[in-house]
């Protein structure tokens, strides 16, 4: 993937457009484009250095700091979208992070590692295990919007106070799920440690302590600037191209901010390492529900907006329907090209939908808003 590294042409070009262009639609569009490709192998750098860290600090901790900066380029992105008060944009990109994993990059991965292949086998015990916890994540995030959506008269019956109650049900949903996501943290690191380890073993560190310290830091630094140049133009972008946040959400932030860890997941899945693809894609879509969607929630109190988990009822039934169909095809141990075709093929359609949703429809409904 050193390919990618090309893209970091765009980190100045992405400076020089937002500090000494013209602030017209035109140019704000291509600030937009640019800091996208900028992210993109800077977030692939992170994820390196990140692994060469780890290497050096063992299995536990360096378990620790992989799960933790495993989403890190979005995570940071979805800051400072939350700092602009775009709730509809971060909101959205947790579906869509969800989504992507599961459909987008499986789909990839299944179609690329499997066409010069009858069938590809992996773990099913191991597969199974990754599926359960992520219907077990996905279940507890989308319980305060099930609930809402359940009750039309909420609003009517309570009023004023509808506001603060799904708040708080929101944010002791997210207590909730990080206390699951440090017991899983726990059960992966610790007791099942074996389980998750896999037969492949482990390579030596090619970078220094130090080395992978600095570029992990310079990286991390370069992903927020770009971030906050990204963010400060999605509104312009958005209005010259008519295009809705919530389509931005969910699917251009997602792909922007996990393009590297989603080249992985395909590469491995070529190598015929199935077992390494699809812990990364279920993985990664367990560790936005369990981490990052209850993170950003608590995140939003800092600057000073309500960030709630009431999604709209297309994100609701297109990540149940993805959370399903992955889990399906994890209970056999067996999978071939043409799944990895029908994943593709169910992303492009839900992408389709949300391409179509008015500029105006925001993401999230009211009890969503900012204080």
């Amino acid at each position: 993937m050193k390919w990618l590294n090309g893209l970091l042409i765009f980190v100045p070009i992405s400076a020089l457009l937002a500090n000494f262009g013209p602030h017209t639609p035109t140019v704000q569009v291509m600030v937009f484009i640019s800091a996208c490709l900028a992210v993109i192998p800077l977030a692939g750098i992170m994820g390196h250095a990140t692994e060469e860290l780890a290497k050096h600090l063992g299995p536990n901790a360096g378990g620790l700091l992989n799960a933790t900066f495993g989403n890190a380029a979005e995570l940071i992105i979805a800051l400072f979208a939350l700092r602009a008060g775009l709730l509809d944009v971060v909101q959205a990109s947790i579906t869509g992070s969800i989504l992507g994993n599961l459909l987008l990059v499986l789909g990839l991965a299944l179609l690329l590692g499997g066409r010069n292949r009858r069938f590809q086998s992996f773990n099913r015990t191991l597969a199974g295990m990754h599926s359960s916890m992520l219907v077990l994540a996905v279940a507890g995030l989308m319980v305060p919007a099930v609930f809402v959506h359940s009750l039309p008269g909420l609003a009517e019956a309570h009023g004023a106070a509808t506001d603060s109650d799904v708040w708080y049900l929101s944010l002791s949903v997210s207590g909730v799920l990080m206390v699951t996501y440090l017991l899983g943290l726990f059960f992966s690191l610790k007791t099942h440690r074996a389980v998750f380890e896999g037969s492949d073993e482990t390579e030596p560190a090619h970078w220094s302590r130090g080395k992978a310290l600095t570029v992990l830091t310079a990286a991390t630094a370069f992903v927020a600037w770009m971030s906050e140049m990204l963010v400060h133009s999605l509104e312009p972008m958005t209005q010259a191209l008519n295009l809705s946040p919530v389509f931005v959400g969910v699917i251009v932030i997602p792909i922007i901010g996990n393009a590297a860890e989603h080249a992985t997941a395909v590469t491995t899945a070529m190598k015929d390492k199935m077992d390494i693809s699809l812990g990364i894609a279920i993985g990664s879509s367990t560790q936005i529900a369990l981490f990052v969607a209850p993170f950003l929630v608590f995140a939003s109190m800092l600057f000073g907006y309500k960030l709630s988990l009431i999604f709209t009822t297309v994100e609701l039934v297109s990540v149940a329907f993805g959370v399903a169909i992955v889990a399906w095809i994890a209970h056999d141990g067996e999978t071939h090209w043409y799944e990895g075709v029908l994943l593709l093929a169910v992303y492009a359609v839900i992408s389709l939908a949300f391409f179509m949703v008015p500029p105006a429809v925001e993401s999230s409904p009211a009890p969503a808003g900012a204080h």
